[in-house]
């Protein structure tokens, strides 16, 4: 959400204001890209505030799709960094295509593996032009972006959708937007939510049309962030294995996929309390659960954790989706699983887990950050202790990891 927030807060004029930022490298790497791209952001430990190119003089810019795309002083293309961060790639393409210069973009560690041809089909059919190194990182868009009739496959993420749904928005023309495939309505839920928050109006049909009117205007707010789910997801579990444990700063009302944690769960009969904004958990025995992942991938990390500390063998549908992760996590669960002494396999679409005695071990995070943080929830109830090693990818999403589960009363070093 707070990628989200950057990304519009760089469309708006005048100042947004963003309260509760995430602080972690993804947020980061948005943020630089905004600056990148014109916005003036000034940033403290509690807010960012963020004045967008809408307010940029008018020899620099005479603002998007209302008079003429957004021009370059210098004939160079103009380069940004992802980092790691696939959302803050695919989100940002089609706003960078707003301008009539080349952008190129690049970026860092796994990010570097993973497909981008999915981004150029779909910026070439509005006229934008696009090239890449053998369909990966780096990639030149160059615009003018132009409203229209667009059609795109989102089996593999709906991030572009996200960002088409910001970018699109800006252009003089109305944009009608096919979608096939799409198996991740939750986080587009979360950036049509954000969206209507900035004043941008858009219809869909179930999800597989989108109608954008053009010439529209974002306004500049002040946002508040909320809690985390996908990261609150780790500590929820860490409650039922080794509680007593309660998670705070949570909204019950979120459009989150990561929410769904909550349901697994109930099915795995753990105790939990749920109260205002927190939900307080302690060990408990647990069932094994059937969970069907497609539309919250990010669950399986935090899945796989507690699936084995239930009786039986726990079933996760949607295997497909982890390939194209900062790991082909489809490999890396079962891996650290097996190290740890927990018998995990993969059969089709879905990943089978076996309950059993967590084992102390050497495993590697595979410089996932998600991975790191299963292992370390493993360990809760683990026989030994568990060494991690590459355990700094955590500051991806979760810098303050380690130290909130110190803080917990967990031994770490």
């Amino acid at each position: 959400m707070t990628q989200r927030a950057i990304a519009a807060g760089l469309m708006a004029g005048g100042t947004t204001i963003i309260r509760n930022p995430s602080t972690c490298n993804d947020s980061l790497a948005a943020l630089s890209i905004a600056e990148k791209l014109g916005a003036t952001v000034h940033k403290d430990q509690h807010e960012i505030r963020i004045t967008g190119i809408m307010n940029i003089p008018r020899n620099r810019s005479a603002g998007v799709g209302r008079d003429r795309p957004l021009q370059n002083d210098c004939d160079r293309p103009l380069q940004v960094n992802c980092g790691e961060s696939g959302l803050a790639m695919r989100m940002f393409a089609p706003i960078a295509s707003l301008f009539n210069y080349p952008v190129t973009f690049t970026g860092e560690g796994s990010l570097q593996n993973r497909p981008v041809d999915m981004i150029g089909k779909g910026l070439e059919q509005l006229g934008v032009d696009f090239s890449s190194s053998n369909g990966l990182l780096p990639f030149t868009v160059k615009g003018p972006l132009k409203g229209g009739t667009i059609q795109i496959d989102a089996s593999d993420s709906s991030q572009l959708l996200s960002g088409l749904l910001i970018a699109l928005p800006n252009c003089s023309d109305d944009s009608d937007l096919f979608v096939e495939n799409l198996n991740s309505v939750p986080y587009i839920d979360m950036t049509l939510q954000l969206l209507s928050t900035f004043g941008i109006t858009i219809d869909h049909q179930d999800y597989k049309r989108f109608h954008i009117p053009g010439n529209q205007i974002f306004s500049p707010v002040d946002y508040t962030v909320e809690g985390d789910w996908s990261n609150a997801a780790f500590l929820l579990v860490a409650g039922v294995i080794n509680g007593s444990l309660e998670v705070s700063g949570l909204n019950f009302a979120s459009r989150q996929a990561d929410m769904n944690i909550l349901e697994v769960l109930q099915q795995t009969g753990a105790m939990m309390i749920i109260s205002g904004s927190s939900v307080t958990l302690s060990s408990s025995t647990l069932k094994a659960f059937r969970f069907d992942a497609t539309h919250s991938p990010d669950l399986f990390p935090p899945l796989a954790a507690l699936a084995a500390y239930c009786e039986g063998t726990s079933i996760i549908s949607g295997v497909y989706r982890l390939i194209h992760k900062e790991s082909n996590r489809s490999v890396s669960i079962p891996e650290v699983l097996g190290k740890m002494g927990i018998t995990c396999s993969v059969a089709g679409n879905e990943m089978y887990i076996q309950g059993g005695r967590v084992q102390g071990a050497t495993v590697w995070s595979h410089l996932d950050h998600r991975i790191a943080m299963m292992a370390a929830i493993l360990a809760l109830g683990a026989s030994g202790t568990v060494t991690i090693t590459g355990a700094e990818c955590v500051n991806k999403s979760y810098p303050d990891f380690f130290h909130d589960l110190k803080v917990a009363g967990v031994k770490t070093d």
